[in-house]
């Protein structure tokens, strides 16, 4: 996240992905670190474990989400 942050304040749409496992992790430090208004990416968990199969799912997953940041406003 904290990069994720430093780039948004520089300007550049950026999307944090995490599982839905660490979801209140990620927004715990993006509200400590003052970018309430950035919304990470949410996949399914776990990525340790897949097959390549899998993680073509989670990329489909994760592509909208990215789309809608990506063209959207930057976080506040």
């Amino acid at each position: 996240m904290h990069d994720t942050v430093m780039l948004e304040a520089k300007g550049r749409p950026t999307a944090a992905i995490v599982t839905r496992e660490f979801v209140l992790e990620a927004e715990t430090q993006r509200d400590a670190l003052g970018m309430t208004g950035l919304a990470p990416v949410v996949i399914a968990h776990p990525l340790s474990s897949l097959t390549d199969d899998e993680i073509q799912r989670r990329i489909e997953e994760a592509l909208p989400q990215v789309e809608r940041i990506w063209l959207g406003a930057a976080a506040t």
